[in-house]
């Protein structure tokens, strides 16, 4: 089914852990938390992170186990070929439907902010046009862009956080609290599917050169995620306070045209170029590990060459909402609420199963 074995070292494996789950910080992601919780956004993320530390820790345990397995094959190992079937068919439509969603918004965020006088429907197929280009070069490519535009992400994200934290007042943290610790646990709760792309990074396990490879990456994005997270969510309050951020749908694209980079007037002229790369790469990935579930479940090992129907698939089912920016939103915030126990103890039950069949002592 795959033969791209062994060609990712440690950096691009982190680099696409980070672009994937980090971009979502440029999104309305921290506008959904604010919405509920106030001010004490980022202490839910910090929660949200060690919730989700033990569905990661399962995962890493189980896949590190299978040296010659992905995610893929370790399911249709453990649950047989029916169950296996069943519930990789879930990842797939779960893992597509996250991309339709995410897709939609990015096209949004693109012709909103930037290009107002483009269609929308031209920008939304740019973006999935040029992320099925990537996604068809393979994980390999996707793995060495990742790094090559990671560093220049940093770089504009720091920037922007350096600035925020300067330029912004720090008693718009304050209540700590927000709405209270109470509101806190339940969105920390009911939105830790944020966390769920570490499920989609085991199905290329064995595109890793080792699973030492897997595990020092998964950590040490798992450590970098968090710490941005925290830091970003707390410099957007500073910056807008939290009851401005609720009625701004992208706090990360007005902080870039709020702060002042002394001589440069223009600031989101810098950030913008990584961001879109990164936004590509992103949906590159997501449709490569679309097109790969495809193949798996049904026994296409040149998975690749689906990789532009189910871009054409997104784009036509990303485009049937007339108004993203209301009924996206809402369908994304259900979609993580839904999500949630899923990516919380699917990993459990594999844990469980391989232990059960005396797996994890070989």
């Amino acid at each position: 089914m795959d033969n791209t074995k062994g060609i990712l070292g440690t950096r691009e494996f982190f680099a696409i852990l980070i672009i994937t789950i980090g971009t979502k910080l440029t999104d309305n992601t921290p506008s959904a938390l604010f919405e509920k919780v106030g001010s004490g956004a980022w202490i839910t993320i910090i929660l949200m992170c060690l919730i989700s530390i033990i569905p990661i820790y399962l995962l890493t345990k189980v896949i590190t186990v299978f040296e010659e397995k992905n995610l893929v094959e370790i399911i249709n190992h453990l649950f047989g070929k029916y169950i296996g079937f069943i519930v990789l068919f879930i990842i797939w439509l779960v893992e597509t439907y996250s991309t339709v969603l995410g897709s939609a918004v990015y096209a949004d965020i693109i012709e909103t902010l930037y290009f107002v006088q483009t269609p929308l429907f031209i920008l939304y197929i740019i973006l999935i046009g040029v992320a099925a280009y990537g996604a068809k070069k393979g994980i390999e490519f996707i793995g060495s862009t990742a790094w090559m535009t990671l560093i220049g992400l940093n770089i504009a994200l720091f920037v922007v956080l350096i600035t925020a934290f300067f330029q912004g007042r720090i008693n718009y943290l304050f209540p700590i609290l927000g709405n209270g610790m109470v509101e806190i646990i339940k969105e920390s709760t009911t939105n830790a599917s944020i966390y769920g792309d570490f499920l989609y990074l085991g199905l290329i396990a064995t595109a890793l050169r080792s699973k030492n490879v897997y595990k020092k990456g998964i950590w040490m994005g798992y450590i970098y995620i968090t710490i941005v997270f925290v830091l970003s969510v707390i410099a957007y309050n500073m910056l807008f306070d939290y009851i401005s951020i609720v009625q701004i749908n992208y706090p990360f694209h007005e902080a870039i045209r709020y702060i002042q980079l002394g001589f440069l007037t223009n600031a989101e002229s810098l950030f913008l170029p990584f961001w879109l790369i990164a936004s590509f790469i992103r949906f590159a990935f997501y449709l490569y590990i679309s097109a790969l579930l495809f193949g798996a479940l049904f026994k296409i090992k040149k998975f690749e060459y689906i990789v532009p129907p189910l871009a054409l698939l997104i784009v036509f089912v990303g485009l049937i909402p007339e108004a993203p920016v209301f009924s996206v939103f809402h369908m994304k915030e259900q979609f993580i609420f839904f999500t949630t126990p899923f990516f919380l103890f699917l990993p459990l039950i594999i844990w469980m199963t391989a232990k059960f069949k005396g797996e994890l002592k070989k």
